[in-house]
């Protein structure tokens, strides 16, 4: 299936209302990478297949959301994403983890073994 592309009715239905709450309180049922990215950024498109096939590999375990900041500013905003790509890593409990930036797939691999999907 590959990354699902979120606006902010999108995020506020499968991630979060943290917008309407103000209290971070994640809704999904699965952990999940969210990639704050835009169209225009080269970094960004050289991540993409790494995240579609991340999403492929672990569709039954993670969602891979994708949020296009130029189209979504207030969540770029919500969480001060000043560079992209931005990578957050929201596991089932807790507050996610962020990381500004271009990562290796092998990095990325081991973010979902060891934050995400670690018991």
């Amino acid at each position: 299936m590959g990354a699902i592309h979120l606006n902010k009715e999108g995020f506020t239905a499968r991630v979060s209302d943290v917008l309407e709450s103000g209290q971070w309180k994640y809704l999904g049922d699965k952990p999940a990478i969210i990639d704050f990215f835009a169209t225009w950024c080269g970094p960004c498109q050289a991540l993409a297949p790494t995240l579609d096939a991340m999403a492929e590999r672990f569709s039954d375990q993670i969602y891979v959301y994708k949020i296009d900041v130029d189209q979504e500013p207030e969540l770029a905003s919500l969480f001060n994403i000043r560079s992209i790509p931005t990578l957050l890593f929201v596991p089932m409990q807790g507050k996610p983890k962020i990381n500004v930036g271009l990562m290796s797939k092998s990095d990325i691999d081991f973010a979902v073994k060891n934050v995400l999907l670690a018991k």
